[in-house]
């Protein structure tokens, strides 16, 4: 698929999804990444003028269903004031040492639960509405032949 079509496709997916998430809002742009790059997706927030720029990544991406990545990042951005809120209260409890464990644990384990969060959400979502409904398996996925490739390797 040219790169051209999947940003049409992944522009379709974000008019969507701001709507049906109550976004419309915020003005979201978005920026296709045809780099190789460590993220499938990201957003990143400018809530004093509620504006967004939604990173899709279609030359590696970790995830196959790009629709589930649209919803995924959009839920972040609908989420963000009590993600913020929190991140605020953990910081005023534990301060910012990074090298506290305390902290370190509180915000590993806020951090745990908000991705998790947003992915349960995001299947929901997808079951209820998506076009592709389909689940990624993709970061488990190479964990998956990964352990394969060393077992084949151990019998050889």
């Amino acid at each position: 698929m040219s790169i051209q079509v999947q940003t049409e496709t992944i522009q379709r997916y974000l008019s969507k999804w701001q709507g049906i998430l109550r976004l419309r809002d915020w003005d979201i742009r978005l920026q296709v990444v045809d780099i190789e790059w460590r993220k499938t997706g990201d957003i990143k927030i400018d809530e004093d003028d509620q504006k967004a720029v939604l990173m899709i990544n279609v030359a590696n991406p970790k995830q196959e269903n790009v629709e589930g990545v649209v919803i995924h990042e959009l839920l972040h951005l609908r989420l963000w004031a009590m993600d913020q809120m929190i991140e605020r209260l953990l910081l005023a409890v534990f301060g910012d040492e990074e090298n506290d464990p305390k902290q370190a644990f509180a915000y590993g384990q806020y951090m745990g639960v908000v991705e998790s969060t947003t992915e349960n959400l995001t299947k929901a979502f997808l079951s209820i509405a998506g076009e592709d409904k389909e689940i990624s398996f993709g970061r488990v996925q190479q964990q998956v032949d990964e352990e394969l490739r060393r077992a084949s390797g151990n019998h050889k």
